[in-house]
């Protein structure tokens, strides 16, 4: 069995709890606590945190991590397409469901979008509406806003 680690990362936007093994990142999630407990960051997740500090530095527009995300198989359809999307850019639902050759499966996309647990890595967060509204982010709307804005000064 695989021995899962989990850890705190502090970035601008709040933490972030990370779980990941030796086979890869599981999980990084956004969270609401004022403090985390501080401990020493395990060596399955090093490599993360040093991705995560230079892309929030700007240094960084591409994760090279190797992901274990648990999901349906459409769900890891969806999030494969996520991964397509550019740095600084931004698409639909409807674009995603088409990618994925299911233009009627927009609703779904939206819950599999919503179920990423690798936010940021897997970047949901460049997905808005087909009217360019901000919606469905569950780090929150203002986090969104921040990651695009973000991406959007580092392209400059």
């Amino acid at each position: 069995m695989t021995q899962m680690h989990t850890a705190f990362y502090k970035s601008e936007i709040g933490f972030l709890r990370a779980i990941g093994s030796d086979d890869g990142l599981h999980e990084l999630e956004f969270t609401d606590l004022k403090s985390a407990p501080h401990s020493e960051v395990p060596a399955c997740l090093q490599e993360c945190f040093g991705q995560l500090d230079e892309y929030f530095k700007g240094s960084r527009d591409r994760f090279t991590l190797n992901l274990k995300p648990q999901g349906t198989d459409f769900q890891q359809s969806v999030w494969q397409q996520l991964l397509k999307i550019p740095f600084g850019q931004t698409t639909s639902y409807l674009n995603i469901a088409t990618a994925i050759d299911n233009k009627k499966a927009i609703r779904a996309v939206g819950a599999a979008n919503g179920r990423n647990r690798i936010p940021i890595i897997i970047p949901c967060h460049r997905v808005i509406g087909s009217d360019g509204s901000l919606i469905g982010f569950g780090g929150g709307i203002w986090r969104k806003e921040w990651l695009l804005k973000h991406e959007k000064v580092v392209l400059v």
